[in-house]
């Protein structure tokens, strides 16, 4: 690792001045990406300012139609939570299956989310859900927030302080594991909201990131059941191909991960 300083901030705001002063600032929440690439000396910041222990980020409140999760709340709080579990279970079985129990336990959904890798899991609920990401200087739609690999709306130095879900009447998540990492080889979220629309989401399958997966909800629109997905075909153009599955392999994963999505939900 390259030689960086780090900071323990006090308070969002000592860590949005701290951020400010450094030529080349990163913050740190999980640090389950942070830390690898610095390991690998693939990133080298003057200054890490550590989100970490700040209790103003730590938390889930459910308050009426709405779950909020703060954004240094740890993957395995949000399994474990009685309260995402009743509101939406989708939500605390996709944390559930998030890596391995230490990555749970160190792991938290704003760090994920800023990152924006483009097999994590959250991104798929996020988007799926039409969650907000809250931030210290304002709050962005689900739709308006991922823009990319690794990329987001959010702006230099700006940080995410909490997401909050509507509870959706029906949500369900399926993901084929990398066997290896447990990153999404292909994850489906689908959310059926309570005005009736329906969203579907998909991670580990587009080239360009976390996806909506227009054809899947148009046929459960009009039925609401995996047998609905049964003669769906998802284009395999601009999916991923690697060594771990072709474009057309992903194209598959998307459907069959949404049929086992929507068994979920009910």
């Amino acid at each position: 690792m390259y030689e960086t300083n780090y900071h323990r901030a006090s308070s969002v705001a000592d860590a949005a001045a701290t951020f400010a002063k450094g030529s080349e600032s990163k913050f740190l929440a999980g640090g389950q990406t942070l830390l690898p690439v610095m390991k690998q000396r693939l990133a080298s910041p003057s200054d890490v300012v550590d989100l970490s222990k700040l209790q103003e980020l730590i938390g889930i409140d459910v308050s009426g139609d709405t779950v909020t999760i703060k954004a240094a709340t740890a993957h395995y709080d949000v399994s474990q939570s009685d309260a995402v579990r009743k509101a939406i279970p989708a939500l605390a079985h996709l944390a559930s299956m998030i890596g391995d129990p230490a990555v749970r336990y160190r792991g938290t959904i704003g760090g994920s989310l800023a990152n924006n890798d483009p097999a994590a899991d959250y991104p798929a609920a996020v988007l799926a859900l039409g969650a907000t990401v809250k931030t210290n200087k304002r709050s962005i739609s689900a739709d308006d927030f991922f823009k990319g690999l690794f990329t987001t709306a959010l702006e230099d130095g700006e940080i995410i302080t909490a997401v909050s879900f509507p509870v959706p009447a029906k949500a369900g998540y399926a993901k084929m594991r990398h066997p290896a990492s447990r990153f999404a080889l292909t994850g489906v979220f689908v959310a059926q909201t309570k005005s009736g629309d329906i969203r579907v989401a998909a991670t580990g399958a587009s080239q360009s990131g976390v996806m909506r997966v227009p054809a899947i909800e148009q046929a459960l629109k009009a039925n609401w059941s995996a047998g609905a997905l049964d003669n769906v075909t998802i284009s395999a153009s601009g999916l991923l191909a690697d060594i771990h599955g072709t474009a057309d392999y992903r194209a598959n994963l998307v459907k069959v991960m949404g049929q086992r999505a929507v068994a979920g939900a009910g």
